[in-house]
């Protein structure tokens, strides 16, 4: 192997991930998803070019390409570049809004986060009490049979629920599961309007849950945080308590919205 050769490694490595950046830089100057045709452009990259770095990029979860092929940031490179600016451990500031729910409420409260197509369980707050619903951390459930997920696919808008629905086919878990593109989006649009949504037994016969978003300083969304509760047991009260932490909760993580 001549000199040559072992010079041209580095820099070929080093070339790529100058260009990822450039495509990235570009995407963050747009509101909506841009088209590769512009994204080209305003990096001077060849259309092949820029599409393999994207696709890459999408692997990585770094990047999302909606239904009608036009590109945006993911929001997990989101949630990574909010981390520049705080030190803010998102369990340990959640859990004494979570254990004083749980305390007045006598159920399960759970925090979660969106990954890709699911939400992941971060933390949970369990009841003392022998028959309570028990969610694993670390599971991993799709957005359209939960609460905190269909606010989710609804604060991404009708094209971002179709794109769901594109990808998943809207698998039915029990037979309250929104399963069909219109029911699911007119659901989830109306689970934005009034703020917080209800799980009525989508995920799993018996069980309902309410949840609530979570507000970074930028207005990102964070996380969720939700009841889980026997079905019988679940109150319409409760939404309140878990508007009224969920606002607290986002109002010290920085979001000074409405």
């Amino acid at each position: 192997m001549n000199k040559s050769t072992l010079k041209s490694k580095p820099e070929s490595r080093i070339q790529v991930i100058d260009r990822a950046a450039m495509l990235l830089d570009a995407m963050s100057r747009y509101s909506k998803p841009v088209k590769l045709k512009a994204l080209s452009a305003d990096t001077n990259l060849a259309p092949s070019t820029a599409y393999r770095i994207l696709h890459s990029l999408i692997d990585n979860r770094f990047v999302e390409r909606d239904p009608s092929g036009e590109y945006q940031l993911n929001g997990r490179l989101l949630r990574l570049s909010n981390r520049q600016y705080t030190d803010i451990d998102l369990r340990k500031v959640a859990m004494p809004y979570m254990e004083k729910l749980r305390d007045k409420l006598g159920e399960t409260i759970n925090l979660t986060t969106r990954e890709g197509d699911v939400i992941i369980y971060l933390e949970k707050a369990i009841p003392n009490r022998m028959m309570h619903v028990q969610q694993i951390i670390g599971s991993r459930a799709p957005l359209h049979v939960t609460g905190v997920g269909k606010l989710m696919l609804g604060m991404g808008g009708i094209e971002g629920i179709k794109g769901y629905e594109q990808r998943t086919n809207l698998p039915a878990y029990t037979r309250k599961t929104f399963s069909t593109l219109d029911a699911l989006t007119e659901e989830c649009m109306k689970c934005v309007e009034q703020g917080y949504a209800l799980d009525n037994e989508e995920a799993e016969m018996d069980v309902g849950c309410i949840g609530v978003l979570l507000y970074d300083r930028t207005g990102g969304i964070v996380a969720g945080l939700s009841i889980s509760a026997p079905i019988e047991r679940r109150k319409d009260e409760w939404i309140q308590d878990l508007v009224a932490a969920g606002n607290e909760l986002s109002a010290e993580l920085g979001y000074t919205g409405s």
